[in-house]
């Protein structure tokens, strides 16, 4: 069992980088929990998890409710734009409404989230 910190100031963005439908749905819920908890908590879409957005945006599939509580909540941060565009998943993206990022060579930098303070989590 593990004790609930509840500081506001810490903040958590949860790097997934794997397509398999049953690692992301960690992601989610984790990020969801934070965002529940009252701590800041953010997704970030790299790899091959940036093909799950147009998947998930379809009803019926079985991380469709929480996708969309997840976006609602304002977690989702951004998708990778350089692995969006190799994927062919960037109309997905685009169309989901999530912000492309890519400051480093087309890629989210893990950097500009530690320099504000953030602990970074992969999956």
């Amino acid at each position: 069992m593990t004790e609930k910190n509840s500081d506001p100031k810490q903040k958590t963005v949860l790097f997934a980088f794997r397509g398999d439908p049953l690692c992301f749905v960690h992601v989610l819920l984790n990020g969801l929990d934070l965002h529940a908890n009252g701590q800041e908590g953010k997704i970030v879409l790299e790899g091959e998890s940036v093909t799950l957005v147009e998947k998930m945006s379809q009803p019926g599939h079985f991380l469709s409710d929480l996708y969309q509580k997840a976006r609602d909540a304002g977690i989702i941060h951004g998708a990778c734009k350089a692995c969006s565009a190799k994927l062919k998943a960037t109309k997905a993206v685009e169309n989901a409404g999530i912000p492309l990022i890519g400051d480093m060579s087309g890629h989210p930098a893990m950097s500009a989230f530690l320099a504000q303070g953030y602990q970074i989590i992969t999956f």
